[in-house]
């Protein structure tokens, strides 16, 4: 079993930054990528950025250059620059967990980012 647990959101005001966090606890030596989605009001569950154990990463293009992810020991972070109204959602961590020939997806509860404008 893995934890998640995020933290870091907030309200900003367009044109700012924010720093989301998600510590992973318990079994976490079988995690094999990390990633970032949200999901905004009335709208499906989006991927923001994922990093896999080797340092590949990927980022949905409306974020590229003004979204960092990184993943230090048990930590990801997601580094939000430039911030737009349209950020606005919930943002929710996700570590995928290898565990024999199957994975597993563990989510944390979610941190609320609003962008004004």
């Amino acid at each position: 079993q893995v934890q998640v647990v995020e933290s870091g959101g907030g309200l900003v005001q367009a044109g700012g930054s924010l720093r989301l966090s998600c510590a992973a606890s318990g079994d976490t030596i079988c995690i094999t990528a990390m990633a970032w989605y949200r999901q905004a009001p009335g709208k499906e569950r989006e991927l923001v950025a994922s990093i896999v154990d080797g340092g590949s990463k990927y980022y949905v293009d409306d974020v590229k250059g003004r979204f960092t992810i990184s993943w230090d020991k048990n930590m990801v972070y997601l580094q939000m620059n430039s911030l737009k109204p349209e950020d606005t959602a919930v943002y929710y961590c996700n570590a995928n967990c290898l565990q024999g020939k199957s994975d597993y997806d563990y989510w944390g509860q979610g941190t609320r980012v609003t962008v004004s404008s």
